[in-house]
């Protein structure tokens, strides 16, 4: 997919990441809206992708401990490669903070998704937000 990938603070990506976040997490997978947002935004990294018309299409978001979060792909471009596209911009962000080991909280469907990218699982699944998710682990090298 031709995209281009944003990464920065949260005052300047939060129309488009909040647009996204809710289409995908509240809208689709019924998670509560209060559940959606939290202090962790204002602090993080985030990362939004947009089409070739400009429409935000995929974000994510990289938080001060190194715990990837909030990754959400709208749901036609799955599939496309855009959201590895993010997450690859996350990285390339952890690495230049320096952390050395990133944790996420992958919804079990999307697990092979992120272990294609490095992440490894790690304990038993539990329930977030009403979905079941595992820990993930990404060492880099």
């Amino acid at each position: 997919m031709n995209s281009r990938i944003i990464t920065g603070d949260w005052d300047s990506l939060r129309d488009d990441a909040q647009r996204l976040r809710i289409e995908v997490f509240v809208i689709e997978q019924g998670v509560p809206v209060e559940l959606e947002w939290d202090e962790a935004d204002s602090v993080s990294i985030h990362a939004v992708a947009y089409d070739v018309d400009g429409q935000p299409v995929a974000t994510g978001r990289l938080l001060p401990d190194g715990h990837i979060g909030r990754m959400a792909v709208r749901q036609s471009l799955r599939g496309s490669g855009i959201g590895s596209q993010v997450l690859q911009a996350l990285l390339e962000e952890a690495r230049r903070e320096g952390h050395t080991e990133l944790v996420l909280h992958a919804q079990v469907h999307a697990q092979d998704f992120y272990a294609r990218h490095g992440f490894v699982a790690e304990g038993e699944n539990f329930m977030e937000a009403g979905i079941e998710h595992c820990k993930m682990l990404y060492r880099f090298s």
